[in-house]
């Protein structure tokens, strides 16, 4: 019944008290869903009956009285205060129940003889059976007398006698009612009302009740002159509400609390109506409303709000454990009173089967609400209960495993049998490719504890280690120890080992994967880093080219970067590095992007950009949730080394000091950070301390078969601390053993190789020496590495009588360890040049050669920024080809800009280049 059929019905209520007090008996049946109004016709019918002169005997159901014989009757007899009840009882001599129903009504209609009589029960559906039958008794034998009986009931209850509302339909006198839910024009008529400055409440009461007449006119009128605004609370209103008068009057009272302090400090709102809030006054309406729609009501709400998305009219009775009957009434009820909708078409034999019709709550607060209504224990239940219920229906695997995460997550031990452990499986790899390995991992850490054989349960951990080295490689590091043993027991299949010997070369432990991988693919153990140090870029890139980064390969892609650094070609694992830490961003792979800002860090260190590394390698340690296990040990590693080179000691210190167990020193990781801390130790004039970091990693590598300089140069790394501590003969025999193996072929390692050997051996060889290290190092990138090796240079030429080309080659080493900000070795090459603006032109001109033309602002400002990259870069010694692959550009146009370049300097040779030169940035690839 909308507002119009109110209107109705208060004229039916009004004209039934209009026979009563004629002297005519009515009966009136009001059926509503709960907080749809019938209460307040039950109030309006009793006010404007005591108005009239009636004597009003009132009395309200309630669930926690309904086992109490006569309880109702009490009520309506005591309302007053007008006679004494009967007492009937068992005992000899008392009158039966048929005596005492006789007396009540003998009382009543003599009652209403001197006044009519009015009878008025709400929540009819919890009253007693004795005093039920006590009513229907008088509808039967009252009919003469002026007695009006108002009996109001929640719809689609479960009656306590069947009997009772047929009994009432049977007499001629008797009406019923039904109060439908507003429609979406009513709900606009009583936000029109609120707008206009009537209180909130009346207004709402009074659409509820139908107090005011309210004709279609009226409504249009009202809908017509409603802003657009209005128009779109109402909207919303009604959605929310369902039309429900009791939970829009809690909706527009928490909105008009929440609008006046929004108001006063910005105004008119301007936006759509605000939604409600968990635990708000239109959630406590939403409980009010379950807990009075009756036991099977309630119970098909929760389970209902508990199925969420998968609701639908079976699966809520199975969970609910109810009979059809029973169910059917409860959802009734629910849908009666706005709290439910239905979703999608109902299916139908014959016709094509769509998607099972769905229920869901209104609003999000409402579905809370009904949650709310479940303790702990009883939600802990129902989860496992809606797991069960959605497997059998083959539901959604990520429902499944949602609920039985939920049902472990309220404090209780959930004992998961195979198909469980089959659903929580599917459902972390659904989440995978959404994204979200962390729920993932909480899916296989269930998983796993699952009843299962013990080899699906391996291959759990060995999946949820690979996940959770996405966004937290110290957690998935925790978790291979256990694995590593089990495997060394030959516990795991090729299938298992595979990824496992994966996960621990991300943690750089290669000699570990590697003891692995012989026993999985049946080939001869080999030394464990040569297949990443000896495979060639070409293969690399292949590699690089075609994989795309998941669980599985990002381990090999890795090592694909890895190789790239240690090849002759190390400026390519720059790009490489960069996308694939791109790469790990969009996957949101906090882990990955760890591993991969180390390596690009790392990278930019190999080419001597100081800045670049210091700044991935601080962004890989902050993409770390926590900083245990050995991973952390290289972007550390980094860091140390960056922050050294820039002069930054007490920033070094910090991570230098910290203690490391021996435990993570012996993979790739830890040799990496002791090779650091040498370094940095060696810095600060702390040789003996930087020997036996170095000394300790290179007894390390031997030890697990990784001595590969093309790594790790840990030999000329001691013989530099032995050249400080005056032990130039050992330092010459280290040198010398670095050469004798087969990674001296590479640029980088005989480069330093070459440098250490000049520095300990003859004197009268060492320009020529170090002219070779220039060279190799020139070619290996490293800009730092090769501005000392320069520097070293310079001070030889300038002790064999070159000082004029002595002074030029440190001039160029100061420019180039300047341009990568290595400011602790620009101190050391030329102590008192100033390093915030440009050496002046008279210290250029000071250590310029004789022969060397003048270098003015005018003579460097005809050259284009390309033209004086490649001239810097000329003038430091690097050949075409090495200023190709330095500035990614092609040796022809190389040679073009250095055709140019003598030209405009009116020159004719690379001899002839000024080193005076101020660096431009060198530009990276796209």
């Amino acid at each position: 019944m909308t507002l119009a059929g109110r209107e109705a019905g208060i004229e039916l209520l009004e004209t039934a008290l209009a026979d009563c007090v004629a002297g005519r008996s009515r009966i009136v049946l009001i059926e509503a869903g709960t907080g749809c109004g019938k209460s307040a016709l039950v109030d309006l019918v009793a006010e404007r009956a005591a108005t009239a002169g009636a004597l009003v005997l009132y009395a309200v159901g309630a669930p926690e009285e309904q086992q109490v014989p006569l309880g109702v009757l009490r009520q309506l007899v005591n309302s007053e205060q007008v006679f004494a009840l009967p007492r009937p009882s068992e005992g000899p001599g008392a009158p039966s129940r048929v005596e005492a129903m006789q007396a009540f009504c003998a009382e009543l209609r003599e009652l209403s003889l001197d006044c009519p009589v009015v009878l008025c029960v709400d929540d009819v559906q919890y009253a007693d059976r004795e005093s039920l039958q006590y009513v229907q008794y008088l509808a039967r034998h009252a009919r003469t007398a002026p007695v009006l009986v108002v009996v109001a009931g929640a719809a689609h209850a479960p009656a306590q006698d069947p009997a009772f509302t047929t009994e009432l339909m049977r007499q001629p006198h008797f009406r019923r009612m039904r109060l439908e839910r507003l429609t979406a024009a009513e709900v606009a008529l009583v936000r029109g009302r609120r707008e206009g400055s009537a209180p909130v409440a009346n207004a709402v009461a009074a659409q509820a009740v139908g107090a005011h007449a309210v004709g279609a006119n009226a409504a249009a009128e009202a809908a017509a002159s409603a802003s657009d605004a209005a128009a779109s609370d109402a909207a919303e209103l009604h959605r929310i509400s369902g039309g429900n008068p009791l939970l829009l009057r809690a909706l527009v009272e928490e909105a008009a609390g929440r609008e006046a302090p929004e108001a006063a400090a910005t105004g008119p709102r301007a936006s759509s109506f605000p939604s409600p809030e968990p635990g708000g006054p239109f959630a406590q309406a939403v409980a009010t409303c379950l807990r009075r729609s009756g036991p099977d009501a309630l119970a098909l709400a929760r389970a209902a709000a508990l199925l969420g998305e998968q609701a639908t009219a079976a699966r809520v009775t199975r969970l609910a454990g109810l009979d059809a009957a029973a169910a059917r009434r409860g959802l009734a009820a629910l849908e009666a009173s706005g709290l439910l909708e239905t979703s999608g078409a109902p299916q139908t034999s014959g016709a094509p089967q769509g998607p099972p019709e769905g229920l869901a709550f209104r609003h999000p607060a409402a579905r809370a609400a009904a949650l709310e209504e479940c303790a702990p224990r009883l939600r802990t239940a129902l989860h496992r209960d809606a797991a069960r219920v959605l497997g059998e229906d083959r539901g959604p695997v990520l429902a499944v495993a949602g609920h039985l995460l939920a049902a472990r997550a309220e404090g209780r031990p959930l004992d998961c049998g195979p198909a469980e452990v089959s659903v929580l499986r599917d459902a972390a790899e659904e989440l995978l490719v959404r994204g979200d390995a962390r729920e993932a991992a909480r899916l296989l850490e269930l998983a796993a504890q699952g009843r299962g054989d013990e080899h699906a349960e391996r291959g759990i951990r060995v999946r949820l280690a690979q996940i959770t080295a996405r966004f937290d490689p110290a957690a998935a590091e925790r978790q291979l120890g256990a694995l590593l043993e089990e495997a060394r027991d030959g516990l795991l299949d090729a299938e298992q080992v595979q990824p496992l010997a994966g996960l621990l070369l991300a943690q750089g432990q290669v000699a570990e994967a590697a003891a692995l991988l012989p026993a999985a693919v049946g080939e001869p153990a080999a030394s464990p880093l040569d297949t990443l140090v000896d495979t060639t870029a070409a293969v690399g890139e292949r590699l690089l080219h075609s994989a795309r980064l998941t669980d599985a390969t990002v381990a090999p892609l890795a090592q694909a970067v890895r190789s790239l650094l240690c090849s002759e070609h190390p400026e390519r694992a720059v790009p490489w590095s960069r996308n694939l830490l791109e790469e790990a961003r969009r996957c949101q792979a906090p882990g990955w992007s760890a591993v991969f800002a180390a390596l690009h860090a790392e990278a930019l260190l190999r080419m001597g950009d100081l800045r670049g590394a210091y700044t991935h390698a601080t962004a890989a340690l902050e993409a770390l949730p926590e900083r245990g296990g050995s991973f952390p040990c290289a972007p550390a590693a980094v860091l140390i080394r960056a922050c050294t080179a820039m002069g930054r000691f007490t920033e070094a210190s910090r991570l230098a000091d910290r203690q490391v167990p021996k435990g993570l020193l012996t993979g790739l990781h830890g040799l990496a950070f002791l090779r650091a801390r040498g370094l940095y130790r060696l810095a600060v004039n702390q040789p003996h301390a930087a020997l036996a970091d170095f000394l300790e990693a290179g007894r390390l590598m031997e030890d697990g078969r990784v001595d590969r300089p093309a790594f790790l140069p840990w030999r000329t790394d001691a013989a530099e601390a032995l050249l400080r501590l005056g032990e130039g003969a050992r330092a010459e025999q280290l040198a010398l053993q670095q050469l004798a193996l087969p990674d001296a072929q590479r640029p980088y390692v005989r480069g330093v190789s070459l440098r250490v050997k000049a520095l300990a051996g003859d004197p009268k060889r060492r320009a020529a020496v170090l002219g070779q290290a220039v060279e190799a190092l020139h070619r290996s990138g490293d800009r730092v590495e090769a501005a000392r090796a320069m520097a070293e240079l310079g001070r030889a030429l300038q002790a064999d009588g070159s000082a004029a080309k002595g002074s030029a080659m440190v001039r160029s080493a100061w420019n180039l360890a300047k341009e990568a900000e290595a400011t602790a070795l620009c101190r050391e090459i030329l102590p008192d040049a100033p390093l915030t603006t440009p050496p002046t032109a008279t210290t250029r001109d000071r250590d310029r050669a004789p022969s060397e033309a003048p270098e003015t602002a005018a003579t460097t400002a005809k050259l284009s920024s390309s033209e004086q990259r490649v001239a810097t870069l000329a003038a430091q010694g690097l050949t075409n080809r090495e200023i190709s692959a330095k500035l990614y550009l092609t040796v022809s146009t190389v040679e073009q800009h250095l055709t140019r370049v003598y030209r405009k300097l009116q020159i004719t040779s690379r001899g002839d280049l000024p080193t005076g030169l101020d660096p431009l940035p060198t530009p990276t690839p796209a």
